[in-house]
């Protein structure tokens, strides 16, 4: 086919996995939920998951991990991972057979059927964190969530995108006055924390001018943010820079516990 298909399965802090469709290849952007849960979300969308091709881990955090060794082991799937990523979650995935451990090299691209992956830096506290850009013939699908902040490398990996979903993780008021411990705090707003709903409209801005077509807000906190705001604040600053969304960009939500409609690119 050559219409890609997205479906965000959940994105945020309680787990996060997103299913990707391009020619005849389905692949798993991690997998932060259970594999109960993630199998019933792919079955919603009549995806077996006996299908997929295989998993891209982003980092080891709980949250993008918690179900990629039982889905591995259950239907026997690739997992994809930088090697200090491999290094750093094995523990906490279970065995996986020999021949499903797939290492990559960060600086490089590499190949799932006739998909071309592209992984890239992200500035997050994770052993050797990732984003990822998935090509197929004309289309481009980036994925770029947990970023502490936008720098000009992480900009261009992103331009040109048919979809890209993009961290808005906190509004930044709610954070400072909210229940979480300082340090805490301090680790969300750092350069290798989370992104705010003001820096994500920043980016939505500066990727509409660089002709990305589609953006989807994503890994929203439960504690300091909520959708509407989230979608506010961004569509404000894309309206102050004279971007009008439908028109010049497509806008939309991807919620934390609620499994997205399925985007065709």
């Amino acid at each position: 086919m050559d219409e890609a298909r997205v479906c965000v399965l959940g994105s945020g802090s309680s787990g996060n996995s997103i299913f990707v469709e391009a020619g005849n290849c389905k692949l798993l952007i991690d997998a932060g939920f259970s594999g109960i849960r993630i199998t019933r979300a792919l079955k919603e969308i009549d995806i077996d998951p006996l299908e997929i091709e295989g998993i891209l881990i982003t980092h080891e955090h709980s949250d993008h991990i918690h179900g990629a060794g039982i889905l591995s082991r259950r239907y026997g799937l690739p997992i994809y991972a930088s090697e200090k990523t491999w290094e750093a979650m094995e523990p906490y995935i279970g065995e996986v057979d020999p021949k499903n451990r797939k290492v990559f090299n960060k600086d490089y691209c590499f190949e799932i059927k006739e998909l071309k992956i592209e992984p890239f830096d992200i500035p997050h506290d994770a052993a050797e964190p990732v984003g990822y850009s998935i090509y197929h013939k004309n289309k481009k699908l980036t994925f770029a969530t947990d970023i502490g902040h936008i720098n000009k490398d992480l900009a261009y990996k992103m331009d040109r995108s048919d979809l890209v979903l993009l961290e808005s993780n906190h509004d930044v008021e709610m954070l400072k006055i909210g229940p979480y411990p300082w340090p805490l705090k301090r680790r969300v707003l750092s350069e290798k924390g989370h992104l705010s709903n003001d820096d994500a409209g920043k980016m939505a801005a500066w990727l509409a001018r660089n002709k990305a077509v589609h953006i989807l807000l994503g890994h929203l906190s439960a504690q300091n943010n909520f959708p509407e705001l989230a979608y506010k604040t961004v569509a404000s600053i894309l309206e102050e820079k004279g971007i009008h969304i439908n028109e010049d960009i497509k806008l939309d939500i991807a919620l934390r516990d609620v499994r997205s409609e399925v985007f065709y690119v």
